[in-house]
């Protein structure tokens, strides 16, 4: 179990990274697309192994092959979850600190919570409406800190942090079955690749490739590592942390990433680590703790 919580410390803390290096790359004067590009480039390689890897295991050689439905299933699953949020992601990082942007992904598990009850009328219960209100009340407190520091942008660069994290949300309440037909390492291997040709073909139709030659060459070190250290590892570690932990827990150590994004983004990028976006960091957290853990509880009554 030791192991389980070290992978699961590990994969958070590696994909709380991703926003760090994002704000040092734009220090360089690239943009969101061309930044965006670079990482999927070269993480690609990395999820066609995955995807491979996990089709020739004895599970995915006894499943049945893909389908036609498989497959457009895989490309929406990829567009949705893994290109349209890594892109709005991107472009609101622009506009908004490296710890804000945690806080505003960090609301996903309300997200799929609210899109429950829209999509497939889940009832929400008492105290997972008193979880929705302190999350998103800390989202705001947060929110106006962030305005009196970083100006009227800030409203902009929330809006698409947002809606990358809705574009994430939908995914996530659509891959249920897509995980258990393919299982989980084939699904992320084969969305992650469509979304790595999305990512490409963006870049291809709105920038010329001859731009990539003036790029500073620590945009280039600063994607590999985006691509590796905070992509592919993390994914990798969190998988292997459910394995042994379980969802439920692995997601509640998981609930170290915004502590560790506020540390990186103090030490790394110099942003203010107020008592403010502290403050506002636990209500956020403490609201979604309420909802999941609520969730779990109404989901152990209904089975007795």
């Amino acid at each position: 179990m030791a192991g389980g919580v070290v992978l699961a410390l590990l994969g958070a803390i590696a994909f709380s990274g991703k926003a760090i290096i994002v704000k040092l790359a734009y220090r360089h004067g690239v943009d969101a697309i061309t930044l965006l590009m670079l990482r999927m480039l070269l993480a690609l390689p990395f999820f066609a192994a995955m995807a491979w890897w996990a089709g020739r295991t004895r599970a995915a050689k006894s499943a049945p092959a893909l389908t036609r439905a498989d497959l457009l299933g895989v490309a929406w699953l990829g567009f949705t979850g893994y290109y349209l949020a890594s892109f709005l992601d991107f472009a609101g990082l622009a506009y908004v600190s490296a710890s804000f942007e945690r806080l505003i992904l960090y609301l996903n598990p309300t997200l799929v919570l609210i899109l429950g009850a829209l999509l497939y009328r889940r009832p929400i219960s008492r105290f997972q409406w008193a979880g929705l209100a302190i999350s998103y009340g800390g989202v705001l407190s947060v929110f106006g800190h962030e305005a009196r520091l970083t100006g009227a942008n800030v409203g902009l660069g929330a809006g698409l942090v947002f809606a990358s994290a809705i574009s994430y949300a939908l995914y996530l309440s659509y891959s249920g079955e897509m995980v258990r037909r393919l299982g989980a390492l084939r699904l992320v291997g084969l969305a992650s690749c469509v979304a790595c040709v999305f990512c490409i073909g963006q870049f291809a139709i709105l920038r010329p490739w001859s731009s990539l030659a003036g790029l500073d060459t620590s945009v280039w070190w600063l994607s590999a590592l985006n691509a590796t250290a905070c992509t592919v590892v993390p994914v990798v570690l969190v998988m292997l942390a459910i394995e042994r932990l379980g969802a439920g827990l692995a997601a509640q150590v998981g609930m170290v990433g915004p502590m560790s994004t506020l540390v990186m983004s103090a030490w790394f990028l110099d942003e203010p680590l107020t008592p403010w976006v502290l403050g506002g960091t636990v209500l956020v957290m403490g609201g979604v703790f309420v909802c999941t853990r609520s969730k779990a509880l109404a989901d152990g009554n209904s089975k007795i």
